[in-house]
C-alpha cells in the first residue's frame, strides 16, 4: 500500500525531487532520496559570481506553452526574456577582421533558411544532422541573393555553426546526430531564451519543494546527501544501449569593469584556414572549439564563452589560470586590443564529475540503427507478477523535450503517476 511501499530515488536532480514530490503528495510516506554530491539539483547548478548569480549548468528556461518549469514559476516574477545577445552578435575572423553587418545578416537568413526547412526535409532522411546541415547551408548560398557573400568566409561561418549546433545537441559531433531523430525534440512555442533574473535556474528547484532555500521544504529527512550509489540489484538483466550523451562547458570572465559597449552583445569565432593550422599545432589547440563570447543578463561585467566537442572534455583537465590564459588570448587575438585582466574566473567540468560524467542528451545515429529511443529508455523492470522494481527517469528519457529541465520534471512525475497507478490499483495485488 502507499502507506508501506518502500521507494528509493537515486539522485536529487531535477526529474529525483520532481517524482518524490509528486509521491508525497499522492500519499506515499515512506521514500528517501539518496544523492551522491554534496548539494541537491544534478545539472541544475546556480553559483554566485560577479554581481549575483550564475547558472553553471541548465541556464535558461526554454519557451513558455506546455512548458511546466515555466507553469510552476510564471507568476513569481522569476523570468526576464533575454533578448537578442545570440542573435545579434558580431561575426569576426581571426586575423581581427570584422565581418560587414551586411554579410553577417545574410548568413544568419542562411541558418534561418535551415532551421524551417529542416522541419520539412529531414523526415526520412537516413543521414547526420551535420551532413544535413552542410548541404542545405551551400545549397542555399548558391540563391543570387547571396551571391556576394566570400565563399571563404561563408565555409567559415558553417564551421562556426556547426560548433553551436553541437552545444544545443550536445555531442561531441554532428555527424553522431541523427538528423531524422532530432526532430523528436520539440520547441515550446514562446520565448525560448527567458533567463532567471539575479536568482538562478536553482529557484525551480525551490518551487518543487516549498522552500525558501534554508531546508529541503516537503521533502525534510527525506534527502540524504553523500550517499553514492554504487550497485543496484534485481533479478531480470536489462541494458541500455543507443543512448547519445556529451559535454558542453561554459566559461564566465568577470571584469572590475565592463570595457565593452553598453549594447554589445559579443562574437561569433570564425578561423581563417592558415590561422587555424597554426592554434591546432600550438599549446591552445583546444580554442578551436569555443565559437564565441557573449554577454550575461543581469552581469553587467561579465562575458561567457562556450566550447564544445572533445576539447569541452580536455579544457577540464586544465588548471584555472591555463584555461583564462585561453579565453583572454582569444579575446584578444580576434578583437585586437589588450584585455583588462579579470578578477574572477569559472568554467564548468561536467565531464570530470564522476557522478554526471555529461552535459545532456541527444538523438544519436546509434539510437537510429538500434530503432530504440527514449520510450524504451523510460521502460521499467518489473518483477514477474508486475510490481515495479526499478525505474528511469531524466531528461534523456522523455519523448520531445529530452536536455532540458521541463522534459526532466516532467519525467519524474511520469514515473510518480506509474507508482500511483500500480498501488492505486487493486487488481494488482489480488
Amino acid at each position: 500500500m502507499k502507506s508501506t511501499a518502500r521507494i528509493v530515488i537515486i539522485g536529487a536532480g531535477a526529474s529525483g525531487i520532481s517524482a518524490a514530490t509528486k509521491l508525497v503528495s499522492f500519499g506515499f510516506k515512506n521514500i528517501i532520496i539518496l544523492e551522491a554530491q554534496d548539494r541537491i539539483g544534478g545539472r541544475i547548478y546556480t553559483i554566485p559570481f560577479g554581481d549575483n548569480f550564475i547558472d553553471m549548468g541548465a541556464q535558461w528556461c526554454h519557451g513558455e506553452k506546455d512548458n511546466v518549469v515555466y507553469e510552476l514559476v510564471k507568476d513569481k516574477g522569476y523570468l526576464d526574456t533575454t533578448g537578442n545577445i545570440y542573435e545579434d552578435y558580431e561575426v569576426i575572423r581571426s586575423n581581427g577582421e570584422k565581418i560587414s553587418d551586411k554579410t553577417s545578416e545574410k548568413l544568419k537568413e542562411i541558418i534561418d533558411i535551415y532551421l524551417l526547412d529542416k522541419k520539412k526535409d529531414l523526415p526520412g532522411f537516413g543521414g547526420s544532422l551535420a551532413s544535413y546541415l552542410r548541404d542545405k547551408f551551400l545549397k542555399t548560398l548558391k540563391y543570387p541573393e547571396y551571391s556576394d557573400i566570400d565563399r571563404k568566409v561563408a565555409e567559415e561561418f558553417l564551421k562556426f555553426y556547426h560548433k553551436y549546433e553541437v552545444s544545443m545537441e550536445c555531442c561531441d559531433s554532428l555527424f553522431d546526430v541523427s538528423g531524422e531523430g532530432h526532430l523528436d525534440y520539440w520547441n515550446c512555442e514562446g520565448d525560448i531564451g527567458l533567463n532567471w533574473k539575479d536568482k538562478g535556474f536553482t529557484m525551480i528547484l525551490r518551487s518543487l519543494l516549498n522552500s525558501n532555500g534554508t531546508d529541503f521544504g516537503i521533502l525534510n529527512k527525506k534527502i540524504f546527501l553523500r550517499k553514492e550509489v554504487t550497485d543496484i540489484l534485481w533479478d531480470p538483466t536489462g541494458a541500455i544501449q543507443g543512448l547519445g550523451v556529451g559535454t558542453v562547458n561554459k566559461a564566465f570572465i568577470h571584469f572590475e569593469e565592463r570595457w565593452w559597449d553598453k549594447d554589445w552583445c559579443g562574437f561569433c569565432i570564425l578561423w581563417r584556414e592558415d590561422d587555424l593550422k597554426d592554434i591546432r599545432e600550438s599549446e591552445f589547440f583546444w580554442l578551436e572549439d569555443v565559437f564565441g563570447f557573449y554577454t550575461v543578463k543581469y552581469q553587467p561585467n561579465v562575458l561567457s564563452s562556450w566550447i564544445t566537442g572533445t576539447s569541452a572534455k580536455y579544457v577540464e583537465s586544465l588548471p584555472k589560470q591555463k584555461q583564462m590564459e585561453g579565453f583572454i588570448y582569444l579575446l584578444e587575438r580576434f578583437l585586437k586590443r589588450r584585455i583588462p585582466k579579470p578578477i574572477d574566473f569559472i568554467a564548468t567540468s561536467w565531464y570530470t564529475n564522476k557522478f554526471i560524467k555529461m552535459s545532456y542528451s541527444h538523438r544519436s545515429m546509434e539510437t537510429d540503427h538500434l530503432k530504440t529511443g527514449a520510450s524504451e529508455l523510460a521502460e521499467p523492470i518489473l518483477s514477474p507478477n508486475g510490481r515495479p522494481l526499478l525505474q528511469f527517469a531524466g531528461e534523456a528519457t522523455h519523448n520531445h523535450y529530452y536536455s532540458t529541465v521541463h522534459g526532466a520534471v516532467e519525467s519524474g512525475w511520469r514515473e510518480a503517476d506509474r507508482l500511483n497507478q500500480y498501488y492505486s490499483d487493486t487488481k494488482s495485488h489480488l
